[in-house]
């Protein structure tokens, strides 16, 4: 009975520092994500921070200077922007997890708003605040939506895709995307461009994530 309580004792102990690596992981892609967040806003014009703090009021319905979970699902509901309806993207924004954002916090989730960096795992519909990997089918075959999975779900294949399908990180994709803008017509480069831009927001913050590309 006691090998037994050892080797349960074992496996939970395990468990534990693995949840501890991976929240130490979230939150070192997080932390980043706030200081680059910071610095756009310390360089926005005068009339770009006050459209901000207008955004943010319009979030704080009841005016107390911070914004609740309800609050801001009723924000997102009304104005149809379904990407931002994840619990996952408002918990992951609380710097101290008290269920509230003050307007630091909110800078975080309105720089999220403008950079299109509000990117779900859809396998585990969690917010992915580091590297992840996207199905290069679907991303450049003009697929409706891209197919993109957190490190965890890809490594541990916990996610159901089309046969054959093959994933690429951030920085491959990043690369693929830079060489298609250079060969690409001068008339299409804007639009390859403009592919670019959405990548290079995730790609940056990378290995502050701490997921190892293969």
């Amino acid at each position: 009975m006691e090998e037994i309580r050892r080797a349960a004792g074992a496996v939970l102990e395990h468990l534990f520092a693995k949840d501890k690596k991976l929240a130490r992981k979230k939150f070192k892609a997080m932390e980043e994500i706030r200081r680059v967040a910071e610095a756009y806003y310390e360089h926005l014009p005068a009339k770009d921070k006050k459209l901000l703090r207008k955004t943010f009021n319009a979030m704080d319905e009841n005016r107390d200077g911070k914004i609740s979970q309800s609050e801001y699902m009723k924000y997102f509901k009304k104005e149809k922007a379904e990407g931002f309806i994840h619990q996952s993207i408002f918990s992951a924004m609380g710097k101290d997890d008290n269920g509230s954002l003050n307007f630091e916090e909110a800078k975080v989730l309105l720089y999220i708003m403008e950079s299109g960096r509000a990117v779900i795992c859809m396998a585990c519909e969690k917010f992915m605040a580091g590297a992840y990997f996207s199905c290069s089918q679907c991303f450049f075959d003009g697929a409706k939506s891209k197919f993109d999975i957190c490190c965890d779900c890809y490594g541990g294949n916990k996610f159901k895709h089309h046969r054959g399908a093959t994933f690429c990180d951030n920085y491959t994709l990043l690369s693929e995307s830079r060489s298609s803008a250079i060969a690409a017509p001068a008339e299409k480069r804007r639009d390859v461009l403009g592919t670019i831009d959405k990548i290079v927001g995730v790609a940056s913050i990378a290995v502050a994530a701490g997921c190892i590309i293969m």
